[in-house]
């Protein structure tokens, strides 16, 4: 612990000089929220210079203290502490939410000292609960630190991570909530009633102090009672105003997300902070991070199996089961590769690798929100993280995902139990939607595998590329029919079936590649051959080999997926071979499903071998008979 006490009076110089930063680049921009930014200020001053360890000069280094800016509308009050710091040139700050500058009007990974992206509010205490699990990870004693609003409170995702927290004993953990009594459009459900915040903090489990949030000698001994918790995570409540400091906006409706006018009223303003400053002091020396003495050395390269898939070409084995083993196995190859569930880990397979690396394997509870932040926690720290669950349950966490993809996060998503295939549990357990949601997200690799070996080597695959991944598992066994040797590159597909007689194309991928293989065996019965991808790779979709497949069968391509039409495999190839004036013919489910045997599900939503026959035939009629017309 270092004494603060002669530091207090440089600290409100800083913060200060944060206020008018932040004033300044706003109107500038003639956008953002000043007054957010003033609420925080002394928060910021006091822990960024009074109490975090840390190398300015090297935001990514592997045993700084971590700082997430949750409530991310406040990114110009973060912007001025790095320029404080001697980290972004002071003159960048004007160009707040220009074109050519990276500080944006919420904070991204573009920026070196900016671990997730954060903007969409309840996020940041997500991902600062995996920044902390990484540390565990790593054996650094770096701590973590999250700044949320108390708007940012109504989220039921904070509460989720509140729980992980407590679940995890993360006293290497510390939020503090800016409690400043409004949100966009009108004063917070609890106002500035401390207790309300306090009693519910507690209830979670965390230690919680109330300070006043203004008063920096209050707030770096509040810091320190959390550093010197054991066993738990800290919340630290701050009173504060809103535009603390500028009599204009202090404590006044209003005024969020509005910037101070340039002209008489930030004149003002300025004038009136400026009128604060003392003698020109510098910020207090900031404290060097605590280096481990001996670190683990980082594995390096992608993640390998160092064996191949074990599995007997025509033995029946579920794609989720494939995934928990692959993922176990990678575990034993690479420290980095970590996994997450949500309490459904016997059925997406993840337990396996629980079983064998518990250390890695952190279980959030029907919580999918904070499994998927805190698994971009620990990703922006090095870390691979898989986290998995249901299919249809990713859903919920489908604005994490979308901010992941903003941050560029390398995180490796797995759903499970996907489609009508799994039957009886009927719709609500169906996903129907994610390869749709997932396609969407830029950069996103979409991957769906039919069989045991296809899953492994897409695992191994997933751990191996730099970016988010989705990997959609099945709940029904299915055939293996790939060996050791097979190699499946991300953006790559398989022809199974190929002959120079082929009066079609059928591009499937997961369940419905066996169903358009039983087809091919039914319509060759009848004398007429089809070609028969499996489209392992929905996205990046293997385009060259789907337009020279169309091409080969008089562009009659059919595409057959266990997904809704919009957005999925069919979609996928549509968007892929329309420039060369392909049209797709594509099987999909198109109603709301219901309960029944996997079978009759297929048959009834369209899906089967003998609805794809019967697509096969009616093209090829119609291309039989657009010919006679013709000629």
């Amino acid at each position: 612990m270092r004494p603060h006490s002669t530091s207090i009076p440089a600290l409100e110089q800083v913060a200060i000089r944060l206020r008018i930063a932040s004033v300044r680049a706003t109107s500038a921009a003639g956008s953002g929220h000043p007054s957010s930014c003033c609420s925080a200020a002394d928060i910021v001053a006091a822990l960024f210079f009074g109490h975090m360890r840390f190398d300015p000069r090297d935001p990514q280094h592997d045993d700084n203290d971590r700082f997430v800016l949750s409530k991310g509308h406040a990114a110009p009050l973060l912007y001025a502490a790095w320029a404080e710091a001697g980290f972004v040139p002071p003159d960048d700050l004007p160009r707040l939410r220009q074109m050519d500058c990276d500080l944006e009007g919420h904070p991204t990974p573009r920026l070196p000292f900016v671990d997730v992206a954060t903007g969409s509010l309840g996020q940041g205490i997500c991902a600062a609960v995996g920044i902390a699990l990484n540390a565990r990870r790593i054996g650094s004693d770096y701590r973590t630190y999250v700044l949320i609003g108390d708007g940012e409170s109504a989220e039921g995702s904070v509460w989720e991570a509140a729980q992980v927290a407590d679940s995890y004993r993360l006293d290497n953990l510390c939020a503090i909530t800016d409690v400043n009594g409004f949100g966009q459009s009108r004063a917070t459900q609890w106002g500035h009633d401390m207790a309300a915040y306090r009693d519910r903090w507690q209830a979670f489990g965390w230690h919680a102090v109330v300070v006043d949030g203004h008063d920096v000698g209050a707030i770096l001994a509040a810091l320190e009672e959390a550093a010197g918790t054991t066993g738990r995570p800290t919340m630290i409540l701050a009173r504060t105003v809103k535009g603390k400091g500028v009599s204009l906006i202090e404590g006044k409706d209003g005024w969020h997300g509005k910037p101070i006018k340039a002209g008489a009223d930030l004149d003002a303003a300025l004038d009136e902070l400026n009128g604060r400053l003392g003698p020109e002091t510098a910020a207090p020396a900031i404290a060097p991070p605590l280096v481990r003495s001996a670190p683990a050395p980082a594995p390096s390269g992608p993640p390998r199996l160092t064996a191949p898939p074990g599995y007997e070409r025509g033995s029946q084995v579920a794609t989720r089961t494939a995934y928990g083993d692959a993922l176990a196995a990678l575990g034993a190859a690479d420290s980095r590769v970590v996994a997450l569930d949500a309490d459904v880990g016997n059925s997406t397979f993840s337990q396996t690798f629980e079983n064998a690396h518990p250390d890695r394997f952190f279980e959030t509870y029907i919580a999918e929100q904070a499994m998927v932040g805190a698994a971009m926690g620990l990703a922006s720290r090095g870390a691979i993280p898989f986290p998995s669950t249901f299919a249809a349950f990713l859903t919920r966490a489908a604005d994490f995902v979308r901010m992941a993809g903003i941050g560029g996060m390398n995180i490796k998503l797995a759903g499970s139990h996907a489609g009508i295939s799994i039957g009886e549990d009927g719709p609500s357990q169906m996903a129907l939607e994610d390869l749709a949601m997932m396609r969407a997200v830029p950069g996103c690799a979409v991957l769906y595998p039919c069989d045991a070996v296809s899953t492994a080597r897409l695992v191994e695959a997933a751990a191996g590329c730099d970016g988010m991944v989705y990997i959609r598992t099945s709940r029904p066994k299915t055939t293996v029919i790939y060996g050791p040797e097979d190699e499946f590159p991300i953006g790559g597909s398989k022809v199974l079936r190929e002959s120079p007689d082929d009066a079609a194309t059928v591009v499937a991928a997961g369940v419905t590649l066996f169903e358009a293989l039983r087809a091919h065996d039914l319509l060759a019965a009848e004398g007429m051959a089809v070609g028969v991808i499996d489209a392992y790779s929905v996205q990046p979709v293997d385009r060259r080999t789907l337009v020279d497949a169309a091409r080969r069968t008089g562009n009659r391509l059919i595409t057959v997926e266990d997904h809704y039409a919009a957005g999925g495999l069919g979609d996928a190839v549509s968007e892929a071979v329309a420039p060369d004036g392909v049209v797709v013919e594509r099987l999909a489910v198109r109603e709301i499903p219901r309960s029944g045997r996997p079978g009759e599900l297929l048959e009834r939503f369209g899906i089967s071998a003998s609805c794809i026959v019967n697509a096969v035939r009616c093209q090829v009629g119609a291309g039989a008979g657009t010919a006679a017309g013709r000629a």
